[in-house]
């Protein structure tokens, strides 16, 4: 579940008193995703990523599980991910099996962790936004130790937001990076 955070340094004091430790400091993420020209993983809602974290590479498969449940409150996806030390080689991989780059987004990303879960702080270039985690149950004690409503949950990807986002502001830009989108425009 992710929520739009307007204050982000009230959050990570309200994540310090809640017991959430520091576990990667501001790191900038860069992830390409693939698809094929006619968007087929995008129609079967599954993603095929490519992701520079710092100095890390890692290749993300996630789709919908087979016993999936349209009307859950929480988003579930399997997902299967390994690090690889070329993301690049990889994207050319991709490229040469029918994959191509679909779109791209950007973010810094925060984390931190408690016993159970995580909350991320993802800085991105349509606003902050935080998301948690972990099991069901916990996502929903952790909102209501952050003082989070239900009702501002949102189980939107980012290359959602950034659609919504581009209907509301008219903006051209085709993917979710910090050159296409200039601060002050989210």
């Amino acid at each position: 579940m992710k929520f739009r955070v307007t204050d982000p340094e009230a959050l990570a004091v309200r994540l310090a008193s809640a017991d959430f430790r520091l576990r990667t400091p501001r790191t900038f993420e860069r992830n390409v995703l693939y698809d094929t020209p006619d968007r087929v993983l995008r129609g079967q809602q599954a993603i095929l990523r490519v992701r520079k974290y710092g100095h890390h590479w890692v290749v993300t498969h996630k789709c919908l599980p087979r016993n999936n449940d349209p009307a859950a409150r929480h988003k579930h996806r399997e997902e299967t991910e390994t690090e690889v030390q070329d993301g690049e080689a990889i994207g050319h991989i991709f490229s040469q099996l029918g994959y191509s780059p679909a779109f791209v987004y950007e973010k810094w990303r925060t984390e931190f962790a408690d016993a159970i879960g995580h909350v991320v702080l993802d800085e991105t270039p349509i606003g902050t936004y935080a998301e948690l985690e972990g099991p069901p149950e916990w996502i929903d004690a952790t909102g209501r130790k952050l003082g989070i409503d239900h009702a501002d949950f949102i189980t939107l990807s980012y290359g959602r937001l950034f659609d919504q986002w581009r209907e509301q502001t008219g903006s051209p830009a085709q993917n979710l990076t910090f050159d296409e989108i200039p601060p002050r425009a989210a």
